[in-house]
Order: C-alpha cells, then sequence, then structure tokens
C-alpha cells in the first residue's frame, strides 16, 4: 500500500526568507516543491509535497532557515498530513508537468 502524501506550506516577509527556506526543505527530505507565489505586500509562500515522514523534517529545515535570514519573517506555516483528492484538485498543490521530473 503507497504512503498517503503530505503538503507543507511556509509564509514568509520577505523574497530571501522564502528562498532559504524553499532550499532547505529540497535538501531536508525527499520532497518535491510544488508552488510558489507572492501572497501580499512582500510575503511569499512555498509549499512541497511527499510522504508525512519526509515533509515534517523538511518543513523543520525550512522553517529554522527561513527563520535565521537576515531580515526574514516566518508569516506563517502549515503541514497536511493527508489532504483529500478535492482538495489536491483545488488548491495549487498538485505535482505540476515542470516538478514531475524532479518527484521522488
Amino acid at each position: 500500500m503507497p504512503q498517503q502524501e503530505a503538503v507543507g506550506v511556509i509564509e514568509t516577509l520577505g523574497f530571501p526568507a522564502v528562498l532559504a527556506a524553499a532550499d532547505a526543505m529540497v535538501k531536508g527530505g525527499r520532497v518535491t516543491l510544488v508552488a510558489f507565489d507572492r501572497a501580499e505586500r512582500g510575503q511569499f509562500f512555498v509549499a512541497i509535497r511527499g510522504t508525512t515522514s519526509e515533509v515534517k523534517p523538511a518543513m523543520e529545515a525550512g522553517l529554522a532557515a527561513a527563520a535565521n535570514t537576515f531580515g526574514g519573517e516566518i508569516i506563517s506555516h502549515y503541514t497536511v498530513p493527508n489532504p483529500p483528492d478535492n482538495v489536491v484538485a483545488v488548491l495549487p498543490i498538485e505535482y505540476t508537468e515542470q516538478a514531475e521530473e524532479f518527484r521522488f
């Protein structure tokens, strides 16, 4: 039986913090970056997908990296261990064609 995939999202104030978070997340676990965008007023978010056992350490690494970035600030973060299919279909957390080659 395949493991369910989790989603992890980090929102930061400032681009350097979200860049540091994204870098640390993909290095901190076998996860795939599935979404990145501006939220509002200098806020950015990044979303990852992978098994719950890989998303958890990746999120911890991303949060630590964002918090240690000069001038960066974590606005919010959240992990969804097993999002239902209808959530995946509606929100921008589906694997894209661009991300597919990097998928674990």
